[in-house]
């Protein structure tokens, strides 16, 4: 029996080259040879209130980006985490053996504290909580995480065991990182500084759905320096980011072209960028295209919902019914 991996995926549309080569990449990989549920977290996007008009726009286009990427709807389960009221249920239960000092002892949380002391609602506080749910909805075993979820993850294990010494049982499984290669593509971002993110603004990303115009404008406007001044010099940040960027959309000719020519100092960071805009165009043109095709056929989008929907709710059924169980709540007649 194949082992289940479950990953959320937030709710804030757009992906770009970052998710495209990095962990996407691997859930392609991952679906077959797993049992895998990816949901589109919009539950959890609730704790910054966002407006109605754009939750539900920006789902719809994590659906179809997500689906022209690469994820296939019949080898996996994609939903929208609220098409599952079940975690709503498990959630409630498990925030009855939750306890006030772990959870605010939790680092996300006092993160979030620290740059949004207005808004430090309850679902913030629980939001451990409603993932420990999201994943043992379907008994995950493996979760594709980044490092500054591994908490996240130890405390999904804290109340899938307490549940189980509370009620003497064996039910949860314990659920640890999981990442399909060691060594993940770390995409630079345009702005010279670390890896790609929205988090550093849209200048700094090259997103899938970008048009080729959008695509060249950015990666001219993209920080680099006044060139090389000694032969075979090394490269500061900003160039070398350029660089590593290239060697992902480029071929290897292409790119030793621009290397011998940096170490020649006779480099035209013009000619170089307008290489690299032409590359990444190239490079995400099928995605873009499918991402245009999916995202025009309402009939195929609502069939891949519901059957997520089906899918996602038999297994959350299933354990919601048997928690049930263990708990003590049943029908008197």
């Amino acid at each position: 029996m194949k082992e289940t991996v479950v990953s959320g995926i937030r709710s804030t549309g757009r992906l770009h080259l970052g998710n495209y080569y990095g962990a996407l990449s691997n859930f392609v990989k991952m679906q077959h040879e797993y049992n895998c549920f990816f949901f589109i977290a919009d539950l959890h996007s609730l704790t910054t209130h966002p407006t109605p008009e754009h939750l539900n726009r920006t789902v719809r286009e994590v659906v179809v980006e997500y689906l022209a990427a690469g994820i296939d709807p019949e080898q996996s389960t994609i939903y929208v985490q609220s098409d599952v009221p079940e975690v709503a249920e498990l959630y409630l239960y498990m925030n009855m053996n939750a306890y006030l000092g772990e959870l605010e002892r939790a680092t996300a949380f006092k993160d979030k504290v620290r740059a949004n002391p207005d808004n430090v609602n309850a679902g913030l506080l629980t939001y451990p909580v409603l993932m420990a749910c999201d994943i043992l909805i379907h008994h995950g075993t493996k979760v594709p995480v980044g490092k500054d979820q591994e908490q996240h993850l130890e405390m999904t294990r804290t109340f899938g065991n307490r549940f189980n010494r509370l009620y003497n049982v064996d039910y949860f499984k314990e659920a640890f990182a999981f990442s399909y290669s060691d060594k993940l593509v770390k995409i630079p971002g345009l702005d010279g500084n670390g890896k790609m993110g929205k988090s550093n603004g849209e200048a700094s990303c090259i997103y899938l759905s970008d048009a080729p115009e959008v695509i060249r404008k950015k990666v001219m406007r993209a920080v680099s320096d006044a060139g090389p001044t000694e032969m075979n010099q090394t490269k500061p940040e900003p160039i070398q980011n350029l660089f590593d960027l290239m060697k992902v959309v480029s071929t290897q000719d292409t790119l030793q072209h621009f290397e011998d020519l940096y170490n020649k100092c006779a480099i035209r960071y013009g000619d170089f960028k307008k290489q690299l805009a032409e590359d990444m165009v190239l490079a995400t043109e099928p995605v873009r295209s499918r991402i245009q095709a999916i995202s025009n056929d309402d009939a195929y989008l609502k069939k891949v919902i519901h059957m997520g929907a089906e899918k996602a709710r038999e297994s959350a059924c299933r354990t919601i019914k048997e928690v049930r169980e263990i708990i003590g709540i049943k029908k008197l007649y």
